[in-house]
């Protein structure tokens, strides 16, 4: 076996592996982004998307040899750039940031629950 050749099944494991860690991160990122639990839990989910987007195209690139990935590559990373920017002015425009929009209709479902009190009925 030559240098070259060793060389080259080194770099086919190694894309390979890399391959399977940006995916194990975009499934954990993609629950990150449903589980939440507040809107910018979900936004830097949504940058961390971004990122490993880029590492995909950046190993397929690589794989491939086409340097057109990488013209696609600086241009989703300037799309991700700009959407978190303006996911951040809308989080600072919008306030509140504690709360869950899931947690807000659990809390709303909750309080219009008839509930017993002594004989009688009443609608809280």
């Amino acid at each position: 076996m030559s240098f070259l050749e060793f060389s080259d099944s080194v770099l086919d494991w190694s894309l390979s592996i890399a391959l399977a860690m940006l995916g194990v991160a975009f499934v954990l990122t993609i629950t990150r982004i449903y589980k939440g639990p507040t809107l910018p839990d979900r936004v830097l989910g949504l940058d961390l998307l971004t990122a490993s987007s880029i590492g995909f195209i950046a190993i397929i690139g690589i794989d491939t040899g086409f340097t057109l990935y990488v013209d696609v590559a600086i241009a989703l990373g300037l799309v991700g750039f700009l959407a978190t920017v303006s996911f951040a002015r809308f989080i600072m425009v919008r306030g509140d940031t504690e709360r869950s929009p899931v947690q807000e209709t659990q809390e709303t479902e909750q309080r219009h629950i008839r509930k017993p009190i002594g004989n009688h009925e009443v609608l809280r």
